[in-house]
């Protein structure tokens, strides 16, 4: 036996002695609620069948799905760690996030510590006298080294509430008791307890449970049929459904919105008074097609640095524009399949997105494969000059995504697309190889699949800022884009402020417009403009015509100024998708099998 192979064998028993001894650690929570009223979450966490003289206890500083550094620990109060005979034990904070526990030999520690939670989000706790929302990294701290070992966590209600809502596994022999596999199972299973409306359907074979929080005016009948329909439509794309049960958690407000999707699970926001409107109520499917298609896409397939995670610090990845913008991207039209909007509706989904994308500078600055990997620092903190130095992974990603699609439904003659490219990804990297995509593994995929070279499409769309080519692909379908903004003769600063305290301020300058080349400011305030008095930037430039030089007097900083501006004309595209004349029958058949057509105008519908 040679010394390399003796030392790679030592290697693998080290390790199969220190799995052996995490396995044989055991790790619960009980969770209690002693000052709801104060948005307080009271936290025991005891760790058992400890041989070591020390462990780190760590909190995680991010909630995967949100790609942001959200610094959980900052919530963190009164950590405090003992023995079985309730003895303290010597602990140090050795950095943000990790707290260092002496056991001082004992197998079992105890520790307790309580969370403040009181930000209303998808991905960060809140409680309240009425209810409590649990995001789990911000409320679960793990042993370090130990992200694989099972967990249980006990749920003590406040003696007002009555019910808990979770993705968990349910502890039979123990009220109110669930159990999760591992870590990254416990952290991706957010939990819902007070005294919301329950209700519960099944589809593709799945337990689907919607947990309805802060009232509301939905119909329960008709929000089972129609979630039904959208889960079988996603369900039929992959083939699969990977779940047993899965749970919507909907927190209503007077306005609302956002997702952020679970391995099992989704929590939503929507606006309470909503669901009786029709349009409010489709962007409310829209957003659960949204969410749901995660539980492929993100969830399980994946790339490749999204998995196992890393709580401690960023994971980056350049294909966001995968995970999130082809989930925007089949949300619309997944909608439409369903019946839920006809073809013309979503064709106005789509001229929205490329209206958005195009009338964006950022789009000629950041590449999508940059948004993706700078999601960290610039995607999740926009600043006031972000409109011009980049560009949404969702929206571009989308519009990638109908590029894609359209090519390969062309040059298969709608024998395939990009569900086609999905599935075999979902069935090649999750449930074959277990584990993420590459940039290149998906390329290859939609090239297999597509028998196409998608060489251009990545070198101009994806890594480059090249304007996309709407009119070549759009015409594999029959139909053409119209930029009917070009005929515009508005007149443009290119800036926009609003009223503060009495006050005009700057809030957006536009790059390459009058108001960027003169050196107006965000934070201007704005006195004057040829001499007048203003409290209406945009009614006042609409009163000027294009090629006045105009004179604005500012103050910036107390200091006051006057700037030259020539105004211009609105550059701002608004593209309209329209039905090609003489279209082929080929052509027909493609935008048919796009858009779930039996007849081939779509037109008539929007």
């Amino acid at each position: 036996m040679t010394y390399k192979f003796k030392h790679f064998i030592a290697i693998l028993f080290m390790a199969a002695i220190s799995s052996l001894a995490n396995a044989q650690t055991k790790i619960a929570f009980e969770v209690s609620f002693t000052e709801p009223q104060a948005h307080y979450v009271d936290v025991e966490m005891e760790v058992s069948g400890l041989k070591k003289d020390q462990v780190d206890i760590k909190m995680p500083v991010w909630a995967p799905g949100s790609y942001l550094i959200r610094e959980f620990a900052k919530n963190v109060e009164s950590f405090t760690a003992k023995n079985a005979k309730g003895e303290s034990l010597p602990l140090e904070k050795i950095n943000k996030n990790t707290w260092r526990v002496n056991t001082q030999k004992n197998g079992k520690v105890k520790i307790n510590y309580r969370v403040y939670a009181f930000e209303i989000s998808v991905r960060t706790s809140f409680v309240d006298a009425s209810h409590a929302f649990l995001s789990p990294t911000g409320i679960f701290m793990y042993v370090d080294g130990m992200i694989n070992n099972p967990a249980t966590v006990t749920i003590n209600p406040h003696k007002s509430w009555s019910k808990i809502s979770t993705g968990l596994e349910t502890v039979k022999s123990k009220s109110n008791t669930f159990y999760a596999e591992n870590f990254d199972i416990l952290f991706d299973s957010p939990i819902e307890v007070g005294n919301q409306d329950v209700f519960e359907f099944n589809a593709s074979g799945v337990r689907h449970e919607v947990a309805m929080v802060g009232g509301g005016n939905y119909d329960k009948s008709r929000l089972k049929k129609d979630m039904a329909k959208i889960v079988e439509e996603e369900t039929a794309i992959f083939g699969v459904n990977p779940n047993k049960h899965y749970v919507f958690i909907v927190h209503h407000y007077s306005s609302g919105g956002g997702g952020l999707e679970h391995l099992n699970s989704t929590v939503l926001g929507a606006s309470r008074l909503g669901y009786t409107n029709e349009n409010t109520y489709k962007n409310f499917l829209g957003l659960v097609a949204h969410e749901y298609f995660h539980l492929w896409n993100v969830k399980r397939l994946r790339p490749v640095a999204l998995g196992p995670f890393d709580y401690d610090s960023e994971n980056y990845t350049s294909n966001l524009w995968i995970a999130e913008g082809f989930t925007a991207y089949y949300d619309n039209l997944v909608v439409r399949r369903a019946d839920f909007h006809t073809a013309g509706k979503y064709l106005n989904a789509l001229e929205g997105d490329i209206n958005l994308v195009e009338n964006q500078p950022g789009t000629r600055i950041q590449s999508l494969s940059e948004s993706s990997f700078d999601a960290w620092i610039k995607g999740y903190r926009p600043n006031e000059n972000s409109r011009n130095t980049t560009i949404s992974y969702y929206n571009k990603g989308a519009l990638v995504a109908m590029v894609l699609d359209l090519a390969i439904l062309n040059s298969t003659k709608g024998s395939k697309r990009l569900d086609d490219v999905m599935k075999a990804m979902y069935e090649e990297y999750f449930v074959k190889k277990g584990r993420g995509y590459t940039d290149a593994e998906f390329k290859a995929m939609a090239e297999k699949i597509g028998g196409i070279s998608l060489n251009s499409i990545y070198d101009k769309y994806v890594n480059g800022t090249v304007p996309i080519d709407y009119q070549t692909y759009l015409s594999y379908a029959g139909l053409k884009i119209v930029d009917e903004g070009n005929a515009a003769t508005d007149p443009f600063l290119g800036a926009s402020a609003t009223l503060k305290d009495g006050k005009l301020i700057v809030n957006n300058v536009v790059r390459g417009s009058a108001a960027w080349d003169s050196g107006l400011n965000v934070n201007d305030e704005v006195i004057a403009i040829d001499g007048y008095r203003v409290n209406e930037l945009d009614k006042t430039v609409a009163s000027k015509k294009v090629g006045d030089n105009t004179k604005i007097q500012v103050s910036r900083d107390g200091a006051l100024l006057e700037l030259q501006a020539r105004i211009t004309r609105n550059p701002a595209k608004k593209y309209r998708i329209m039905q090609a004349e003489n279209a082929s029958a080929e052509q027909i058949s493609i935008r048919n099998k796009w858009l779930n057509l039996k007849d081939e105008n779509v037109m008539g519908s929007k």
